[in-house]
């Protein structure tokens, strides 16, 4: 048997592990048949003032695309994706925590409140990267699938990038549509 302060360290582990966790939001068109689509081709998008994200959202699409058993067809892709990002600065947390506590000493007892302001440490904005991903019918050329998704970030380098991957799966496991 798991004793009580154990598991209450695992359920708030797990709670805040939820809470941090984004979820992907996606988009389609209800009268596409999505079950026809097996060859994909990349579209590029328009110019990047940031070519490291560019290159490793185009990568981790590819990959998804390839893991989940589509295949790649520059002359006669069934659809093709393209896709768009944007950098964002998020204030970081103040810290800024107000507490109330209670609590006795032999005989007595007390009630105590309490604040405490956290300041943050070198820059005092984070990064948001929202990825937007759209797969086109490549003989209209109108969206038929789209799906975003954000992380926050404070440095690049091989974070960024793991975080880079993680959300372009996160955001692919929705597609195709299941209806």
């Amino acid at each position: 048997m798991m004793k009580p302060l154990k598991f209450t360290g695992l359920l708030f582990s797990a709670l805040l592990l939820t809470a941090c966790s984004s979820t992907p939001k996606s988009d389609y068109d209800i009268d596409y048949d999505f079950s026809q689509l097996n060859t994909f081709f990349e579209q590029a998008p328009a110019e990047s003032n940031d070519p490291l994200s560019a290159s490793r959202i185009q990568t981790a699409i590819t990959g998804t695309l390839l893991d989940k058993g589509f295949r790649r067809d520059e002359e006669q892709a069934d659809f093709h994706v393209t896709f768009g990002y944007r950098i964002d600065d998020k204030p970081k947390d103040s810290g800024l925590s107000i507490g109330l506590g209670t609590g006795t000493w032999g005989s007595g007892g007390g009630v105590s409140v309490g604040t405490s302001v956290g300041v943050p440490i070198g820059s005092d904005t984070a990064k948001i990267q929202t990825i937007q991903i759209d797969i086109l019918d490549p003989l209209t050329n109108r969206l038929i699938w789209r799906g975003t998704d954000s992380f926050d970030y404070d440095s690049g380098g091989e974070q960024k990038a793991a975080a880079t991957q993680a959300t372009v799966r996160k955001i692919l496991n929705q597609f195709p549509p299941e209806k």
